[in-house]
């Protein structure tokens, strides 16, 4: 059977860790995934935590290699603590790999269902006030950051767009549920629908990140950024119903 277009994605939570999602679990089929995604660099992920996510497997494997994803996994500087929407028949492995059963307390969360629409209300008799009309909808929040950021530092935009006035350096890092406005210069690491909004962008004036991700797709930089957007105003977004990344080239003025 052919491998998945993306064997595993990576999800930030709102408890710390990062989730691993994953289509196969074979770890020489992801072994080649994250050196494609992430372009080899064994410092990546800097000794964060993660939890496996197997829910999004087609067909159950007989048999995982724990030892072997533990491995693969650390070679990245990940930490894999536990798994989520494991099958029944591999919990026994999973504990003797020291793997912590996590079903559902570290899933990104799901947004509500949407209600069902009631019926227009009969009209009032001419004698009683009209009804107020309802208030519209509030727009989405946004966060606001008019500092650089320096390397090490990090700002999370929690369910909100990151509007970012003063430029990332290297080695610090944005994160948004939302999408990422950067004004100034983007250095660091740009992470966009970090709870999988396929539609989040990831905007520069000055595009120059050493990662830029949206719901789960990377990119990494370390042969160099195309010319053609470098030190420029560009636009990182996911097109096609296989989510690409596309990074275009943006005409301000």
């Amino acid at each position: 059977m052919p491998a998945p277009a993306r064997p595993i994605e990576f999800r930030n939570t709102t408890l710390g860790a990062t989730v691993a999602v994953l289509q196969a679990a074979e770890p020489t089929v992801l072994a080649d995934a994250l050196h494609k995604m992430l372009g080899g660099m064994p410092d990546f992920f800097n000794g964060e935590a993660v939890v496996l996510d197997f829910g999004s497997l087609r067909d159950g494997p007989e048999r995982i290699d724990w030892a072997g994803l533990q491995s693969l996994l650390r070679r990245y500087r990940l930490q894999p603590i536990g798994t989520c929407r494991l099958a029944e028949r591999h919990h026994a492995g999973a504990r003797q790999a020291g793997l912590a059963l996590l079903d559902a307390a570290l899933l990104p969360e799901r947004p509500a269902a949407e209600p069902a629409r009631q019926p227009e209300p009969a009209a009032a008799p001419a004698s009683q006030p009209a009804a107020q009309p309802a208030a519209s909808p509030s727009p989405a929040p946004t966060l606001f950051v008019d500092r650089p950021l320096r390397s090490g530092q990090q700002v999370y935009a929690r369910g909100a767009d990151l509007v970012l006035l003063g430029g990332v350096s290297p080695g610090a890092e944005v994160i948004a549920d939302g999408s990422i406005h950067c004004y100034g210069p983007l250095r660091g690491r740009a992470i966009a629908g970090a709870q999988g909004d396929h539609s989040a962008r990831i905007m520069s004036s000055n595009f120059g990140p050493e990662l830029v991700s949206i719901s789960g797709v990377f990119r990494t930089f370390e042969r160099g950024i195309p010319e053609s957007i470098a030190g420029r105003p560009a636009m990182v977004r996911l097109t096609g119903s296989d989510h690409q990344l596309n990074i275009d080239a943006l005409q301000l003025g």
